[in-house]
């Protein structure tokens, strides 16, 4: 139900990415006057050449590991070859299809998602937009053209995302030195592709085209794949790799990345060279901010760019909201969904729950995948909560066990004392679905033994986390697990 006001709220949103999308639509939901500015396509980056593109491929490479493994489970492939003898096919990438289907697929959620906005009543302006002052976006058709449309709003939200960070010695030319965005142009296979950098882009990438039968060389400039995430989790994931074939080089940071030939050569900073045919760079990335109207509004950034919001998705100005990548909160396309949700309610008067970074759940997409959600066991640790800590390999799972899983474990941390479920990791094909349970417990404050009454289909992987929180049992005696 529509929000009645006395006169119409008028509501502008800069970029259609996760963030300027839900802003918009909830915007319209509440019968404000809305007009959202986009220069690449509503989903913006996030769906037309990050998350949907990307995890299209990681499905496509999950389908192949899925065939290779399949003789584990007794489904053996043969063709009849001369004189009627088996033959044992191999199994066959054609990244040309592969990389049409996956940024067709793009395109049709963006279309999708103009679709639902149109028929809410959102007015679209394609076009390079930034802020004129605190009440007004100016939308010109071609950045530095000189034909503008000028948009009037009492709030407006600024979600224009972010972009890959470019080093100076590693320049992308599009063709063998990548960034994400431009993997999907190849043609063919890479022969021999090496990752600069190991955080959650770097070893999505990494395991996929290991898995899509490229020979895989993993640059991390720490001690271990994925350092900002749970230690179990990234040294599972790192056997993965590393049984699979892929050379992780740890604690080798890249100095630069350089065109020789039909090749690449990454020049580590010991010295150390690594040849390649191709090079993806994976270290991070940096907020589409500069030259949109910010500074000039007066909306406060950190030193990286980033626009400063508080739980509520506001800045600095206070008819001013931000969401996404482009702001000081986590980097997920669901957070920047949720924040622009939040900043319309905020704005418009709805009920507004501000968004706490302790109940959001993240994923990532690797094989197997790696969920988490709330305080996590290094808090237990550094004694910033008092927390009890519980880990059980899928490996015990009888679902597990008939679909050859061998690699994963549930964890679930609960507070000591009252046993409240405040944190979980789970690392399992589809662990993206699997922490969903967790994230509910989390969100509202269940315990362990609430949870444990829940009943779980036998045999399911989902029953890994029934067992689990099982074991936890009267946790409220205990100071240990």
């Amino acid at each position: 139900m529509a929000l009645s006001f006395e006169l119409t709220q008028s509501v502008a949103i800069l970029g259609g990415g996760p963030g300027g999308y839900e802003a918009a639509l909830a915007a319209a939901q509440l019968g404000a006057e809305v007009t959202l500015v986009e220069r690449a396509g509503v989903g913006g980056s996030a769906v037309i050449t990050d998350v949907v593109p990307s995890k299209s491929l990681i499905a496509t490479a999950d389908a192949a590991v899925a065939i290779s493994e399949a003789g584990d489970l007794g489904v053996q492939f043969y063709a009849r070859g001369d004189r009627d003898r088996p033959l044992k096919p191999e199994v066959a990438i054609n990244l040309a299809a592969v990389n049409k289907r996956l940024l067709t697929l793009a395109r049709q959620q963006s279309d999708d998602m103009r679709t639902t906005l149109v028929d809410a009543g959102v007015r679209i302006l394609t076009g390079h937009g930034r802020l004129e002052g605190d009440n007004a976006v100016v939308v010109s058709t071609e950045q530095g053209g000189t034909d503008f449309d000028r948009v009037e709003a009492d709030t407006l939200v600024v979600s224009v995302g972010a972009s890959p960070r470019i080093l100076p010695s590693a320049v992308p030319d599009g063709e063998r030195i990548l960034t994400w965005t431009q993997l999907y142009d190849m043609k063919g296979m890479p022969e021999h592709l090496i990752v600069v950098g190991s955080g959650v882009t770097g070893a999505e990438f990494a395991g996929a085209y290991m898995n899509l039968g490229a020979q895989v060389t993993l640059v991390s400039s720490r001690e271990r794949v994925l350092p900002g995430e749970d230690p179990d989790a990234a040294t599972v994931l790192e056997k993965v790799f590393t049984r699979g074939g892929m050379t992780v080089l740890s604690r080798s940071r890249a100095e630069s990345v350089s065109r020789v030939g039909d090749g690449v050569v990454v020049t580590l900073t010991d010295g150390r060279t690594v040849e390649g045919s191709h090079c993806l760079l994976a270290v991070g990335s940096v907020p589409n901010t500069a030259g949109i109207g910010l500074e000039e509004a007066g909306v406060q950034m950190d030193d990286s760019g980033r626009i400063r919001v508080n739980r509520v998705a506001r800045t600095s100005v206070p008819n001013i909201y931000a969401a996404g990548d482009c702001t000081t909160f986590m980097p997920l396309a669901s957070v920047a969904s949720m924040q622009g949700r939040t900043a319309v309610f905020h704005a418009l008067g709805d009920v507004v729950i501000p968004l706490d970074s302790r109940r959001i759940t993240a994923n990532i997409f690797t094989a197997p995948e790696i969920a988490t959600v709330g305080w996590q066991e290094k808090d237990v640790a550094d004694g910033r909560v008092g927390g009890v800590v519980h880990t059980l390999p899928l490996a015990a799972n009888p679902r597990a066990k008939m679909m050859g899983v061998r690699n994963g474990f549930v964890k679930i941390i609960a507070l000591a004392g009252s046993g409240t479920v405040i944190g979980g990791v789970i690392v399992a094909p589809r662990a993206s679905e699997l922490i969903y349970p967790v994230a509910m417990a989390v969100e509202r404050r269940l315990t362990v033994d609430q949870v444990s009454r829940v009943f779980a289909v036998y045999p399911s992987l989902s029953g890994s986390i029934t067992d689990a929180v099982r074991a936890m049992h009267h946790v409220e005696r205990s100071d240990e697990d």
